[in-house]
């Protein structure tokens, strides 16, 4: 005990006890001296006479004792000055000992953090680690395209267990939402586990990182460096070109939309055309950067724009495939339509049977509500344009049931609406999370686990919450204040994307490959 707390002791405080104990003795010797001082004058100076015949015996005796007692006078006070200094010093250090705060002792302990601090925290680790797998995965796609399959299959393996990590802590967080576990302490180990996930999702994808920039060759310390950049900017120039005359079909297929169907049937993807557009300016600017800088031979920035450019076309891309797949979904859902009428009919037909078939096969809403539902889809069919989509979904959700098998029509309807669902949630999060809080994307997760597991109906409503968390979120976040010349170069959204981490006050690095370790690494 008493060797542990030496070590732990500051070393400056270990000279001052030094200095004060080296007082303390200077003074003990000073007190000697002065008493030893008059017995060696004395002897030196005044030996004792010999006593004559006619000396009166003790004449001389009041003489001596009064010079000892002089001679104690200045010993005695410097002995008791000595000790009052090590007294008072030794109080000063009780004293001190008593307040200071040095490891190893009970004030040392770090303060417990309150509920409301590890949800923050947990919150906080929920999102980083969410923005890293999306980066992550939005980097891999292109590296995939240049080198195959087998060469980023490590890179590949990475993000998946990094997925698999977050996915566990999204569960973890949504039960303590729910309010399980109910024990304090137990509900405390939830949010730690939440927060180790995390970390260990940001690990995997830390450990891969380096070696991803040397396959690409953007490592400084790479050979052939400048080769791998520019093979990576002449496919990202080239993926550019096909996104901007994609970008102009979409801006047309989303005004046949309007034409052809009820306006809220379009809703899922308004503006996202001219997002794409904003985000395929911003990788215009950053490509001709990184050219320039490759051609002058500085890699690292020319590294850093080629990033930056590459996640802005690669956001740009999802804008533009949202668009494409919500007009083939509503073409889909169109068809389909006639067909769930029919089965959801029939459905309602074996549910009036009598009471020993509706245990079975009977819808779990009334059938007088169903019958409201389908007459009004009906009634949207010949009465002009409408959303296919929101029929089916209105169809199958009146003829559910809890449990037992239903037409093969209906469970097809049920699973287009609810990916249509999940995939609309999960673009609008990927080119907003600059913005998207953990709530959304807490929800998000656990819309793809009850699509994974067949759970249609709460697919789809746990992805309608998570739709609208995110657009709160967005419509909070407002639009970053970056200047004129920002805004207009497209810069605004690469932030509100998160394409550019919004770091530093020029809108940081570009986010990369990586955890919360390696993501910013591209930056001058």
């Amino acid at each position: 005990m008493t060797s542990s707390l030496i070590r732990g002791r500051p070393r400056r405080a270990t000279a001052h006890i030094r200095v004060r104990v080296t007082h303390a003795v200077l003074g003990a010797l000073a007190g000697a001296g002065w008493l030893v001082l008059p017995v060696m004058t004395a002897e030196l100076h005044d030996p004792v006479p010999v006593a004559s015949a006619g000396t009166v015996p003790g004449a001389a005796a009041p003489q001596q004792d009064g010079t000892s007692a002089a001679d104690l006078v200045l010993p005695l006070i410097a002995g008791v000055t000595a000790v009052a200094l090590a007294g008072y010093g030794y109080l000063r250090r009780t004293r001190r000992a008593r307040t200071r705060t040095t490891p190893g002792t009970v004030s040392a302990q770090p303060p417990v953090p309150t509920p409301a601090d590890s949800e923050r925290q947990a919150r906080a680790a929920l999102r980083l680690a969410d923005d890293c797998v999306r980066a992550s995965r939005e980097e891999l796609t292109l590296v995939a395209e240049l080198f195959g399959e087998k060469q980023t299959e490590p890179f590949t393996q990475a993000l998946r267990a990094a997925e698999t990590e977050l996915s566990a802590a999204f569960a973890i967080w949504r039960r303590y939402e729910e309010g399980v576990p109910q024990e304090a302490g137990a509900r405390r180990q939830a949010l730690v586990g939440v927060i180790g996930r995390c970390a260990e999702a940001g690990r995997r994808l830390d450990a891969e990182a380096a070696a991803l920039d040397r396959l690409r060759g953007l490592d400084e310390a790479e050979e052939g460096g400048d080769r791998g950049v520019g093979a990576a900017l002449v496919a990202a120039e080239e993926r550019f070109r096909e996104l901007a005359a994609r970008a102009v079909t979409a801006q047309e297929t989303l005004a046949a939309l309007r034409e052809r169907y009820a306006p809220p049937a379009g809703g899922p993807v308004a503006g996202y055309v001219e997002q794409a557009k904003d985000r395929l300016l911003f990788a215009t600017a950053r490509l001709n950067e990184a050219r320039q800088a490759a051609d002058t031979g500085d890699r690292q920035r020319a590294v850093r724009h080629l990033r930056a450019g590459e996640g802005a076309v690669v956001q740009a891309g999802v804008l533009v495939d949202g668009v494409e797949r919500l007009a083939a979904r509503l073409r889909e859902a169109a068809a389909l339509v006639p067909a769930v009428l029919t089965g959801a009919e029939a459905e309602l037909a074996a549910a009036r049977r009598g009471p020993g078939r509706t245990a079975t096969a009977g819808p779990q809403a009334r059938p007088a509500h169903a019958d409201l539902v389908l007459a009004a889809v009906r009634e949207e069919l010949t009465g002009g344009p409408y959303d296919p989509l929101d029929a089916l979904r209105r169809i199958t959700r009146a003829v559910e049931r809890p449990g037992g098998s239903r037409s093969g029509v209906l469970d097809t309807a049920a699973l287009l609406v609810a990916r249509g669902s999940v995939a609309g949630a999960e673009e609008f999060v990927a080119v907003h999370r600059g913005a998207v809080g953990a709530e959304a994307r807490a929800r998000l997760a656990e819309a793809v686990r009850e699509l994974a597991a067949g759970n249609t109906a709460r697919a789809d409503a746990v992805a309608g919450e998570a739709r609208g968390l995110a657009e709160r979120d967005v419509r909070a976040y407002g639009t970053p204040r970056l200047g004129t010349e920002a805004a207009t170069a497209g810069l605004a959204g690469a932030v509100l994307g998160g394409v550019l981490l919004a770091e530093t006050p020029d809108a940081g690095p570009p986010a990369a490959y990586g955890g919360p370790r390696t993501r910013s690494r591209h930056q001058d």
